[in-house]
């Protein structure tokens, strides 16, 4: 494939994430034909389709995700170019982009904003997903640097430990548990969970803290993809939740939540600035880096509220 062209990896990328020729030929600006006539040219020069075209829709081969994936990393190189060249100019300015998980965007802002003014002219793009979204956002390519709870292991990353991650059990303040002491981990067998979704780091350990204890799902049945709502939801009595406790700072300080003495908890993880081991970050990349480590561990909250 050595005559695709960056606009036919566009093109394939494009059509994957749109799900329509159409919709795919409306955001690049180009007629349905044209985009359809650079897919099958390069369709012609791979010698394999690039998308199973059965059933009406369009989706993508094995040879069609791997198009996508180095379309990403030709994108990703592009973009590391124009920085290392505009820092070559000696005007300090350029891109930068950094996922957070979803339960970090609680404290990652201020080392964000931090970052963002001691270096104004560098823009600085933020993605926030749970743990699944962010590595697949590490291994497309698609962010320089990451925060979160617990590296990746399928793939080659360089990580930093940068400060301390307690995940507590919170209820609602008038729950019978609010003033209860040491309570074992199997007398909370019978309460109602508000659990994260799977995927997230949140979800994983309460996984890891109940494997040997069966928990009862919530009467209301809900599995929840935010930790906002996930605290509304146990302030409104339908449950308890684990949670990070860098999540529930205002909350327990107005006593809207309440933090149970659980034996074994608070679970102390830790929080990791991560990036690819396999790619050479960019001076602005690197700039970043150094100060999550130097300065991440500075903007941590302090201990747990009680």
């Amino acid at each position: 494939m050595k005559r695709a062209t960056i606009k036919q990896l566009e093109s394939v990328r494009s059509v994957a994430e749109a799900g329509t020729i159409v919709k795919a030929a409306e955001q690049l600006n180009v007629t349905p034909a044209a985009l359809t006539s650079r897919i099958q040219l390069l369709e012609q020069d791979a010698g394999v389709a690039l998308f199973d075209r059965t059933g009406g829709r369009l989706r993508l081969t094995v040879a069609g995700e791997e198009v996508v994936s180095a379309a990403h990393r030709i994108e990703r190189v592009l973009t590391d170019l124009d920085v290392t060249i505009a820092s070559l100019r000696g005007t300090h300015s350029g891109r930068i982009a950094v996922g957070i998980v979803s339960t970090a965007k609680y404290i990652a802002p201020r080392l964000v904003a931090a970052f963002a003014r001691q270096n104004p002219r560098i823009e600085v793009t933020i993605t926030v997903g749970n743990r699944m979204e962010m590595v697949s956002q590490l291994r497309d390519y698609k962010i320089d640097v990451c925060l979160m709870g617990r590296p990746p292991s399928d793939f080659p990353v360089e990580s930093v430990a940068i400060g301390e991650h307690p995940q507590v059990i919170v209820a609602a303040p008038d729950h019978p548990l609010a003033n209860c002491r040491r309570i074992a981990k199997a007398d909370l067998a019978k309460e109602n969970f508000i659990i994260r979704e799977t995927g997230s780091g949140t979800r994983a350990v309460f996984d890891y803290f109940f494997s040997d204890v069966p928990v009862r799902l919530p009467t209301v049945n809900i599995e929840i993809g935010s930790n906002e709502t996930i605290k509304q939801a146990v302030m409104a009595g339908l449950g308890l939740a684990l949670l990070s406790a860098h999540t529930i700072e205002a909350e327990i300080a107005s006593r809207r939540l309440a933090i149970l003495d659980v034996v074994g908890l608070p679970l102390l993880r830790q929080w990791f600035v991560v990036r690819r081991a396999d790619r050479a970050p960019t001076a602005i990349a690197q700039a970043m880096w150094d100060f999550a480590v130097a300065e991440a561990p500075k903007l941590l909250p302090n201990g747990i509220a009680a």
